[in-house]
């Protein structure tokens, strides 16, 4: 590691760049690198190592002769060199190459670009004028004063192993210097598609520190998406964890031009392959690029440059390249996280479990970013988390601080109601008494949780139906337990001062044991996003006393724009806008619901190569316009009502947002696991159901095999079925439970348009094989609107 100033591992030069204190260059703005000999077209061209003689490993014909260079100023006070470095491999063949800088591009003066080695103009608000940092300045800041703590935790063999800040610093430089030996260039970007763990990590860090910029593919992508993003993205390598994540690039390496090596990192290929590298080759190869050449292209970085991919779900058309900059994700992890009341480790390092998908904003600014910035200790789960692992790494980690999609707290619900449905008795009605309590509480006690009591509203069915067959916990308990309680002087009036010790009291006999069950005993921060969640399970998880906070954002925002935390939190809101960041409501209705439109520092640079897209999404003055609709109250908090796109507008000219309406469905109806709202330019609406079944735990695909709770419901109605094959199509108790569910959802509409007017059951839930379902368990609707084409269109067959 190379020599650190007082200050810290980086120098800091007059333009607010950092340094190597070791050889800290001339100031040089936007400073271009180039291989000694060669142009610059368009930017960086290729930066490192005339090599001479075949390294272990190398790949053929990238291997050229020795040339001689010696140091040659460059006038004017924005250029700089770094001189001839010479070192040699490990079979004792001399190295050597020219870092040489040269005149800066032209300011970018604009607000967004679509150029892969564009630059903009910093949304920097007078009320949060901090300077913009790099991605390595903000690494070694936490360097200084967290280098010793544990940065890292995965388990190998069993047995919890960890990483502190220093050395990952030191892999994330070895991986720096292991990609530009491996030719990584400029505007290009390093792939990876692999599960969480220290390589992913190690290699986004260390691809930034290269110049690169970090790419995430998702682990369930075919080959054809595979391609895709690599062929956008100029992918120079892929990182990649496993054979079958190996297979994909080999199909599709022919059509790749710029891809020059994969690297591996937790299974081996099966045999040895040309320009494929396990991890430990990848770092041994940064052996061989000396400090200085490292830092010079580290000097060479700018805040307003990119450095981070994020790819749109493609759901409505080829998937968008987000481009992120330096300054997006240093500033986003700093106050995206700040306003969700993350600490920094001085005040209690922050553990986190990390088992979402990388490649998805949320959890790479959450877990990565975020992580470096407040000298988090970040644990990695098993490949398997989300097929049932996750809670078992939950309870070894205990985190203090946890990010789930909603489908993730649906499943944590769903697992404690099929273990209550499966309890005693007296343990049963223990807790359903104790939620009962705590619900009540927490949404009346006055100064704890403000302003939610008017938007809680329980259907008409919850009152009576129990927790394990699905409803929402109510604020009324089981009037065999009420009046138990009130025998023993466990339960007082509505309006005793004594209520809050009933919770008090609750909490410690049964909830604090079922969140220790849940590996959330120590969790001071529970956070979901990227998909909205029903009100049943967020009363599900207040009966536990486990508050559920919601933030706002897009890729576009590099994640977080609106964050709820403990100090700022209103139940269905996604709490206030960050620091430094700006929102308002274009074209409000009457009710004050309008589009969603954010400007801050968050926001990104624009679409990879695609400008008419870019345009349709900043307008002039740098706002971004989400295409989601919502409302603020008067205290600045956001409520999120829909989608523009999502929007069904009937035949008869209503407006329709779907989600209200599945929603209702699911809380009147527990064995349903999804509803989907149909009817945009027909004369009625109608809706796909799905029923709840277990998942195969190896492939993720829905199993025929109803869940417990689907299996209760039948039972509650007369049926026997315990198999989805037995009730769809033939079991007319169910048929019959579910028609009548639907018909208290129509009663509750606002209006006749808003009736559900038929609907059919699939013999199969959605799911991410399926392809209905995305990585984040957000429901790709245009996926099954195709997917289910007749379906549909039986139910407007009689109307044509």
């Amino acid at each position: 590691m190379p020599a650190r100033s007082e200050a810290g591992c980086e120098k800091q030069l007059p333009d607010g760049r950092a340094g190597s204190p070791q050889r800290a260059p001339k100031p040089c703005s936007r400073a271009l690198v180039r291989r000694e000999g060669e142009g610059w077209p368009g930017g960086f061209s290729r930066w490192l190592s005339d090599q001479t003689g075949e390294l272990p490993h190398t790949m053929g014909d990238t291997s050229v002769p020795l040339r001689a260079a010696s140091p040659k100023a460059l006038s004017g006070p924005e250029a700089w060199e770094v001189g001839p470095w010479r070192t040699r491999d490990p079979q004792g063949q001399a190295q050597a190459g020219m870092i040489r800088a040269v005149a800066p591009h032209p300011a970018e003066e604009a607000l967004w670009t679509t150029r892969a080695d564009g630059r903009v103009r910093l949304r920097i608000d007078p009320s949060c004028p901090d300077p913009p940092h790099t991605v390595h300045r903000m690494f070694c800041e936490t360097l200084d004063k967290y280098g010793d703590l544990s940065a890292l935790g995965f388990k190998r063999q069993g047995s919890w192993e960890h990483i502190s800040y220093s050395q990952y610093y030191q892999l994330s430089r070895k991986a720096a210097k292991g990609f530009l030996k491996l030719g990584l260039e400029r505007t290009h970007s390093v792939a990876i598609l692999g599960f969480n763990s220290p390589e992913w990590f190690f290699s986004a860090v260390g691809t930034v520190f290269a110049g690169g910029t970090v790419t995430g593919i998702y682990t369930t992508s075919s080959p054809e998406a595979c391609q895709y993003i690599a062929h956008d993205s100029h992918a120079d390598i892929i990182v990649v964890d496993t054979q079958e994540q190996l297979g994909k690039i080999l199909k599709i390496w022919k059509n790749l031009p710029h891809l020059k090596a994969v690297v591996v990192y937790r299974e081996p290929p099966a045999e040895k392959m040309a320009n494929v590298y396990m991890m430990e080759q990848l770092l041994g190869l940064g052996s061989l690029v000396p400090e200085e050449a490292l830092d010079a292209v580290i000097a060479a970085q700018q805040p307003n440059q990119r450095c981070v991919l994020i790819y749109t779900s493609g759901t409505t058309g080829p998937p968008k390249g987000v481009m992120l900059s330096q300054d997006n994700i240093t500033w986003t992890a700093r106050y995206g996280s700040q306003a969700g009341g993350i600490q920094h480790a001085e005040v209690q390092q922050e553990v986190v479990v990390s088992y979402l998908p990388l490649s998805h904003i949320a959890a790479q600014i959450y877990d990565l970013w975020t992580g470096i910035q407040w000298g988090a200790h970040v644990c990695f789960a098993e490949p398997n988390a989300l097929k049932g692992s996750l809670v078992s790494t939950l309870r070894e980690v205990e985190p203090t601080s946890h990010l789930g999609v909603p489908r993730v707290w649906e499943k944590i619900m769903e697992g404690i109601q099929e273990v209550v449905a499966q309890s005693g008795f007296i343990r049963r009605k223990m807790l359903l008494w104790a939620m009962s309590v705590t619900l009540q509480h927490n949404l009346t006690s006055p100064g704890r949780w403000a302003s939610t009591t008017a938007m809680w509203q329980v259907g008409p069915s919850s009152q009576t139906r129990e927790l394990e067959q699905g409803s929402q916990c109510v604020a009324q308990p089981d009037p065999f337990i009420q009046a138990c309680a009130s025998f023993c002087g466990l339960l007082s009036s509505p309006t005793s001062d004594l209520k809050p010790f009933t919770a008090r009291l609750a909490d410690f006999l049964v909830l604090a044991k079922v969140r220790q069950a849940l590996g959330l005993a120590r969790c001071q921060k529970h956070f979901y996003g990227a998909a909205p969640m029903s009100m049943e399970t967020q009363h599900f998880f207040l009966g536990l006393n486990i508050r559920l906070y919601a933030g706002y954002g897009l890729s576009e925002t590099s994640g977080p724009h609106f964050m709820s935390s403990p100090c700022n939190y209103r139940l269905c809101s996604s709490g206030k806008v960050m620091p430094g960041c700006r929102a308002k409501l274009a074209d409000p209705d009457a009710g004050g619901v309008g589009e969603i439109c954010l400007w801050g520092r968050n926001i990104f640079m624009g679409y990879l190569n695609m400008e008419a897209e870019t345009r349709e999404a900043i307008d002039d003055q740098g706002w971004l316009r989400t295409g989601d609709t919502g409302r603020l109250d008067a205290e600045g908090f956001l409520y999120v009502t829909g989608r523009i796109k999502e929007l069904i507008i009937t035949a008869g000219g209503e407006n329709v947002p779907p989600v209200p309406l599945e929603e209702a469905v699911k809380r009147e109806l527990p064995i349903i696991s999804n509803a989907m709202l149909l009817g945009d330019q027909r004369k009625f609406l109608a809706m796909l159901l799905t029923l709840k079944c277990t998942v195969d735990p190896d492939t993720s695909d829905p199993t025929d095999n109803l869940t417990e709770q689907a299996v209760e419901f039948c039972q509650s109605v007369g049926s026997t079925a315990t198999k989805v094959s037995e009730v769809v199509g033939k079991d007319e108790a169910v048929y019959r439970a579910i028609e009548e569910g639907i018909r208290r959802v129509n009663r509750n509409a606002a209006a006749r348009p808003y009736h559900i007017q038929k609907w059919a059951i699939l013999g199969k839930d959605f799911s991410i094989p399926g392809g209905e379902l995305g990585p984040t368990m957000k429901l790709k609707r245009f996926t099954v609107l195709e997917k289910y084409k007749d379906t549909i269109d039986s139910f407007y067959q009689e109307q044509k």
